[in-house]
């Protein structure tokens, strides 16, 4: 069956495919690119009218969808999605001590602290807000956008200490490898999203 991918940026493209790749050679990707989806909800929030079209395309998908999208996430979840850090926020709460939360975004903060609390008492969650890189990745500097976010997360980390640390967003995930040094794990949700995902489209 065929697994689709609703991302709102189009460098999380070649990440899945590059992560199918090593995971599950020949899977059936759809993926699927709606920035404006986004932008509008970064504008306006998640309206009604946009909430209806994630659940019309999630409907017509031929099997399982993850939302790359931390913003949309919570909507595309209602109808019928893989929210693509709810894994990574389940694997976190395992974790003892305190869950740095580093954020690019600022439509991503509520979303991702609400799901985490889901799994973890709101005393262990401490958002870092790294929101001032994002215009990096707007402007394709991606290099200098994981650098940044790794600084940021390496700086936090030195000055309170962490049991884990969560990359909310799929944009930020390839930060992970810069920060192997780090003396408490660091999350990041693609992978483990698109793994939730391959095994519901086998089954």
């Amino acid at each position: 069956m065929t697994l689709t991918l609703l991302h709102t940026a189009e460098a999380h493209v070649a990440t899945f495919s590059a992560l199918r790749d090593r995971i599950a050679p020949g899977a059936a990707l759809n993926q699927h690119v709606r920035a404006d989806w986004l932008a509008e909800a970064r504008d306006r929030g998640v309206s009604s009218d946009l909430a209806a079209r994630l659940d019309r395309f999630i409907r017509a998908a031929p099997g399982p969808v993850i939302c790359t999208c931390t913003t949309l996430g919570p909507a595309a979840e209602a109808a019928g999605a893989i929210r693509i850090d709810r894994p990574m926020m389940q694997a976190a709460a395992l974790h003892d001590g305190r869950i740095v939360m580093a954020y690019a975004l600022s439509s991503t903060l509520a979303p991702s602290r609400d799901l985490l609390a889901e799994y973890a008492a709101h005393d262990r969650i401490a958002p870092l807000d790294l929101t001032a890189h994002w215009p990096l990745f707007e402007s394709d500097a991606r290099d200098q956008f994981l650098d940044a976010i790794a600084g940021g997360i390496r700086a936090e980390v030195a000055a309170t200490g962490a049991g884990c640390v969560v990359l909310a967003q799929a944009s930020m995930a390839g930060a992970k490898a810069l920060l192997t040094d780090l003396p408490c794990p660091v999350l990041a949700s693609p992978e483990l999203a698109l793994r939730a995902g391959l095994h519901m489209s086998m089954t």
